[in-house]
């Protein structure tokens, strides 16, 4: 009886192979560790990091430099009224004048070689011991008094030089002086630029005595001399006249 049971429990039985378990699994192989990989790319990230960090302090990086403000002709100086002081960022490639060596520049006398326009960034190419005057041209300098000049005179304006003179003899006429005051005064140039006059802000280095006001032309090369001969004995005086051509 035992065994016909135990004939007909085997007998619903499935035929299939029985599954193995969970843990009768063939463990998978470890995977490969690459530290070559994990290195570099570890490198890579402190190099981008390092970049970013040094390009940011380039960019705060900056400098106080000299910025033109008005035009200066060929052979004219930067001065204080004439420019002021602006924030760029530094840049060893580019040669700029920096704010606090403009009072060399000025010690060393050294002139625009070319134009320069008002808004313009100076850098030292731009200036040398000799003025690039163009052909056919001279600078002339004068020494003017309190009312030789017009008030307000700057660099660039365009003015006329007159020879300038006092009637003299007290035994004239009225009309003799009236003669003698049309004869003594004369248009010397009638058109001449102003290459350099000193503003109020700038140093008393660049006045002529204590009254005196020095100013530089620049002429027609057939006018300088008539001009230099008049300015050393007193006998000029400018007058602004529009214009503004290249002289």
């Amino acid at each position: 009886m035992k065994i016909q049971e135990r004939t007909g429990a085997g007998a619903g039985r499935s035929a299939a192979p029985a599954q193995p378990s969970v843990g009768d699994r063939l463990p998978t192989p470890p995977r490969e560790r690459k530290p070559a990989l994990a290195a570099l790319a570890v490198l890579l990230i402190l190099a981008g990091a390092l970049g970013a960090t040094m390009l940011v302090l380039q960019v705060g990086e900056r400098i106080e430099v000299v910025k033109v403000t008005q035009a200066i002709p060929p052979g004219g100086s930067v001065t204080q009224s004439n420019s002021t002081p602006v924030m760029v960022a530094k840049d060893d490639s580019i040669h700029y004048i920096e704010w606090t060596q403009l009072d060399e520049l000025k010690k060393q006398k050294l002139k625009a070689v070319n134009a320069i326009p008002a808004g313009a960034v100076v850098v030292g190419e731009m200036f040398g011991d000799e003025a690039g005057v163009a052909a056919g041209k001279a600078t002339v300098g004068l020494s003017l008094k309190a009312g030789q000049y017009p008030t307000g005179i700057k660099q660039g304006d365009t003015v006329a030089a007159y020879r300038v003179g006092s009637a003299t003899g007290s035994g004239n006429s009225n009309s003799d002086s009236s003669s003698s005051s049309a004869t003594d005064s004369s248009v010397i140039v009638d058109s001449a630029r102003v290459t350099y006059v000193p503003g109020p802000k700038d140093s008393g280095d660049e006045i002529v005595g204590s009254t005196n006001l020095a100013v530089t032309l620049t002429v027609d090369s057939d006018k300088a001399a008539g001009l230099a001969q008049a300015a050393s004995n007193g006998e000029v005086a400018l007058v602004q006249v529009p214009g503004n051509s290249g002289n």
